[in-house]
């Protein structure tokens, strides 16, 4: 994830979406990710901007 320097997440209840890209837009990866996976993928030290998307009804 070195190349990484903007995640989108789309917040679910069990799964969550990601869409990272580089720092001139392109993309780097899409995944989805269960909640242990997604806690790994972030548990490393790079900065990275976040981004995140959750439906209306997730209030």
């Amino acid at each position: 994830m070195n190349e990484v320097t903007l995640i989108g997440i789309d917040l679910g209840k069990h799964v969550f979406h990601l869409h990272a890209q580089h720092t001139k837009g392109h993309d780097v990866f899409r995944k989805r990710l269960a909640r242990l996976q997604f806690l790994s993928l972030f548990s490393n030290p790079n900065r990275i901007t976040v981004v995140m998307e959750a439906c209306a009804g997730s209030h």
